[in-house]
């Protein structure tokens, strides 16, 4: 009698490829929120930098113009020859999509998302 041996086939078994799946979604599970976390972290040190460079201006353009502490600010017209200005040739908007105003010389500036829960946009 013949018996004829067939070649055993290479690959992954169900199994061993729903392990595989398993690890990576709990790695996945382990390192989104974290990506999160960065990201909006990330977006309030870019708009807290961006507040800082807008009051730079504004005190700068209140030393050339004779302007005084409460003197009111036209945003941003007044303030766009004093500050690097992006591609648009506009004043750097908030990376989260907030908005800034600056009214008056000697306050800080302010961001819409300055009461965003753990990461408000606010200049220490």
């Amino acid at each position: 009698m013949k018996t004829t041996n067939r070649p055993k086939t290479a690959g992954f078994t169900l199994v061993e490829i729903m392990i595989v799946v398993a690890i990576i979604g709990l790695l996945a599970a382990i390192a989104i929120p974290n990506f999160v976390k960065a990201r909006a972290t990330s977006q309030q040190n870019a708009c807290i930098n961006n507040l800082r460079q807008i009051d730079a201006a504004a005190q700068e353009f209140a030393l050339e113009k004779g302007k005084t502490t409460g003197s009111t600010i036209s945003y941003p017209t007044d303030l766009t020859p004093y500050i690097k200005l992006n591609s648009n040739s506009s004043i750097p908007p908030c990376p989260a999509g907030g908005t800034y105003s600056c009214a008056t010389v000697g306050n800080n500036p302010t961001c819409s998302l300055s009461s965003l829960g753990n990461y408000p946009h606010i200049m220490p």
